[in-house]
C-alpha cells in the first residue's frame, strides 16, 4: 500500500520550477510521483523539462491538452511553434506514452476531467468571462459515475479543494510552472493562483477507512530566473505570470 504521493501538473516547460519542485518532494518520503500533464508547453526551458521527467522511469505521467496539442503536424499557436522544434522523437514518444488517467486506493487521477482534458472539473467559465467553482451538488452529478472517493485534476493552475454531499472531495494539485494565464475559450478569461510559487499536492494515506487527506505544498525557487529565460525568448507575458502569479497579455 502507498502512503504517499505526490501530484504534480502544468509544469509548461518551466525547468527551475519543476527542480525545486522535485527536491522538496524528495524531504517528504514520497513513494510515488504522479505528473498530471502540460509538461513542455511553455517557452522557459522544455527540453530541460523533459529531461527532469524522462530520467524518472517510476513516474506516472498524464496526457494534458497541452501535451496532444504538440503532438499534432502544425499549429498556429505561438508555444507551439517555439516549444515543437525543439522536441526530438524520444520527447515525442515519451509523450505519447502518458496515460489517460491513473486510480489508486481510492484516488482517481487526471488532466481536466476524467473524460476530457481540456476541460475544467472544478469551476465553469461564464459568458462574461467570470469564473465560478462549481456547486458542491453539481459536481456530484458529474462524477456520479467515477467510484474513487478523491479526484485529483490539474488543467486550471489554480489549487482548490471541494467537499461533495456524499462525502468525496476534488482537488486541484494547481501549477507547478505557470501559476497564471489567459484563455480565449470558452469565453475569455484569466486563471490567477496570485503568488509565484510552484505549487503541488502530497496525498497521505492514513492507512485506515479515513483514506487519503490532500495538502497544498507551495515552493519557493528561483522565478526571476524563469521569467528572465522567457523574455530571452520572445515571452515577456509568461515572464509577468511566473514573477507575479498574475497575467498581462495572453498566455497561450
Amino acid at each position: 500500500m502507498l502512503r504517499k504521493i505526490a501530484v504534480i501538473s502544468d509544469i509548461h516547460g518551466n525547468a527551475p520550477a519543476l527542480e525545486a519542485v522535485l527536491q522538496d518532494i524528495g524531504l517528504h518520503g514520497v513513494e510515488r510521483i504522479v505528473n498530471l500533464g502540460d509538461s513542455l508547453f511553455g517557452p522557459v526551458d522544455p527540453q530541460g523539462t523533459a529531461a527532469l521527467l524522462m530520467e524518472r522511469q517510476e513516474l506516472v505521467n498524464i496526457m494534458g491538452n497541452c501535451d496532444e496539442h504538440l503532438l499534432l503536424p502544425e499549429s498556429s499557436s505561438l508555444t507551439y511553434r517555439q516549444v515543437r522544434p525543439l522536441l526530438g522523437d524520444a520527447e515525442l514518444s515519451w509523450i505519447r506514452s502518458h496515460r489517460k488517467t491513473w486510480s489508486h486506493q481510492g484516488l482517481m487521477l487526471c488532466h481536466g476531467t476524467p473524460w476530457d482534458n481540456s476541460s475544467y472539473l472544478l469551476e465553469e467559465v461564464l459568458p462574461g468571462g467570470e469564473v465560478r467553482v462549481k456547486p458542491p451538488e453539481q459536481l456530484e452529478q458529474e462524477l456520479h459515475t467515477i467510484e474513487e472517493k478523491i479526484v485529483c485534476c490539474g488543467h486550471s493552475h489554480v489549487f482548490r479543494q471541494v467537499m461533495l454531499p456524499g462525502g468525496r472531495s476534488v482537488v486541484n494539485a494547481g501549477s507547478v510552472g505557470l501559476p497564471a494565464y489567459e484563455e480565449e475559450q470558452p469565453h475569455y478569461h484569466v486563471m490567477e493562483s496570485g503568488t509565484p510559487q510552484a505549487s503541488y499536492c502530497l496525498f497521505t494515506h492514513s492507512g485506515t477507512a479515513a483514506g487519503w487527506t490532500a495538502g497544498q505544498i507551495l515552493v519557493s525557487y528561483d522565478w526571476e530566473r524563469a521569467a528572465w529565460a522567457a523574455e530571452r525568448n520572445g515571452r515577456e507575458d509568461y515572464a509577468v505570470a511566473i514573477r507575479t502569479g498574475r497575467t498581462r497579455g495572453a498566455v497561450r
